[in-house]
């Protein structure tokens, strides 16, 4: 059974059609790129994923075990964020609030799920530090502990290599191949990054509004080879 299933999803805001009747699933274990220019409605699709846009038409569901709120999300950093005048710690506890129900305060086990995705991501040693003191490629490092605090098996992530040098993005596509080669997590990513963002895809979307590729990414780089299809980012 698929992690997440969008069936016929539409999404409209104000009389214009952001979404056109979507569908796709995502499996456990899937590496998934969503590409597309500007506007063409990859972002919003992302936010409909999450639970955090209604479908004017179609459904979203959730199975194979997961629930909604446990999607792991690494939304695209503003310079404000980059800022956020907390400990690297107090960010990646942040990404426990949805599994503390009503409880007011971390338990234990919350507490060393942080430690333990802290040491996955390297950056245990980082802990006391400020955030907004670290490097991009390390901001990124401690998002992703953040958002794994959340789940074991979805990942969304919106641009995460923006901004980021060459260097760092290197390192962060290879912590993202760890992740889903070696634990398992599937990976959904918008991305501009066609090359970058391509070479783990095991399934490509390509959106402008509605689907205009959907299907097996090393097929797709095929085409782009060809010339069949036009390359998007």
């Amino acid at each position: 059974m698929a992690l997440i299933t969008l069936e016929n999803v539409t999404i409209a805001f104000e009389g214009t059609v952001a979404v056109d009747r979507v569908s796709f699933c995502v499996e456990r274990g899937d590496y998934l790129v969503i590409l597309g220019e500007n506007g063409s409605g990859k972002s919003t699709l992302m936010r409909a994923m999450l639970g955090l846009v209604r479908p004017r038409a179609g459904r979203i569901t959730y199975g194979d075990g997961l629930v909604k709120n446990q999607v792991g999300y690494l939304p695209q950093q503003t310079a404000a964020q980059r800022d956020f005048p907390a400990s690297v710690e107090e960010v990646v506890h942040s990404g426990c609030v949805n599994r503390m129900g009503r409880r007011p305060f971390l338990s234990a086990a919350d507490r060393a799920r942080a430690l333990q995705n802290m040491r996955l991501l390297d950056v245990e040693g980082l802990r006391r530090k400020a955030y907004r003191t670290l490097s991009g490629g390390q901001q990124q490092r401690v998002l992703l502990a953040r958002a794994l605090c959340a789940t074991d098996s979805l990942l969304l992530l919106d641009e995460p290599v923006t901004g980021l040098d060459p260097a760092a993005t290197e390192e962060f596509y290879g912590v993202l191949r760890e992740l889903n080669r070696v634990h398992g997590v599937a990976v959904v990513m918008v991305s501009h990054d066609l090359r970058g963002a391509m070479r783990d895809a095991k399934h490509v979307i390509v959106m402008d509004r509605g689907l205009d590729y959907c299907g097996d990414a090393a097929e797709y780089r095929e085409k782009i080879l060809q010339g069949t299809v036009n390359a998007h980012g």
